[in-house]
């Protein structure tokens, strides 16, 4: 997932992208976010796309930064959210070996850091430090490997959406999905797109100096994973990683 993919995918974004402020029903996202919230702090969106998360942050903040590698992006939320005087928007590339921005106070990356890169993985957690003030705290959500492998085991064992019937990779892609596998990448929609594991959470942003202060499970609907989800499939639920930190 590179900038030219973003460029891409932006005027295409509100029905291609998983919506996940919609399908947080629990509302911890946005609790998290008001939990840290002051008219007297400044807060980065590192990852904002097409802005979804203005209307949350903009009333709670006294400035907004809306960070994202894709400029159509940028353009279609500036366009968008007109009644907020408090929001700038800017093109980073979070994943670059040189980052220049300004820090805040407080900073949400939403399922921003999904490419299968390992190399610009490590600069985007490394950015994640750059753009918080010490005692800054940030809201990080993204998909968990726990729950990818757990709807595959259901969909197999059970055929859910006709599983069975799924072809087989080439050679050469099963390679490659061997080789990604193994460092917790998993396609979807045939996009190779990184997941986590909880302990792998907790590793990661201490070696970037953030103190985390909790993991919790961001749980959705069956029918974000599933054409036909059977009736009887209840609790536990498919979902991501929410992680609220504090760097040090």
């Amino acid at each position: 997932m590179d900038r030219k993919y973003w460029e891409t995918i932006a005027p295409k974004y509100e029905t291609e992208i998983f919506d996940v402020l919609q399908n947080d029903v629990s509302g911890s996202i946005v609790a998290a976010i008001e939990s840290m919230a002051s008219p007297e702090k400044t807060i980065i969106d590192i990852g904002c796309a097409v802005g979804k998360w203005m209307p949350v942050l903009a009333p709670k903040f006294k400035m907004v930064i809306a960070a994202d590698i894709s400029a159509k992006n940028l353009q279609i939320a500036k366009e968008k959210y007109t009644d907020f005087d408090n929001i700038e928007y800017h093109r980073m590339d979070m994943s670059a070996d040189d980052l220049s921005v300004i820090p805040c106070d407080a900073a949400i990356c939403i399922n921003a850091i999904l490419t299968h890169s390992l190399e610009k993985r490590i600069n985007f957690f490394q950015s994640l430090s750059l753009c918080l003030n010490a005692g800054g705290e940030l809201v990080l959500v993204v998909p968990s490997l726990e729950s990818k492998l757990y709807t595959n085991i259901i969909a197999g064992r059970w055929n859910v959406d006709d599983a069975e019937n799924d072809k087989l990779p080439e050679p050469k892609k099963a390679i490659d999905l061997f080789k990604n596998i193994k460092q917790g990448v998993t396609d979807i929609d045939d996009v190779p797109t990184k997941h986590y594991l909880k302990e792998e959470l907790e590793l990661l942003l201490g070696l970037e100096g953030f103190d985390v202060q909790a993991i919790k499970k961001i749980n959705y609907d069956w029918k974000t994973e599933f054409h036909k989800p059977p009736k009887w499939l209840k609790e536990p639920y498919p979902w991501d990683w929410m992680c609220t930190a504090k760097k040090k």
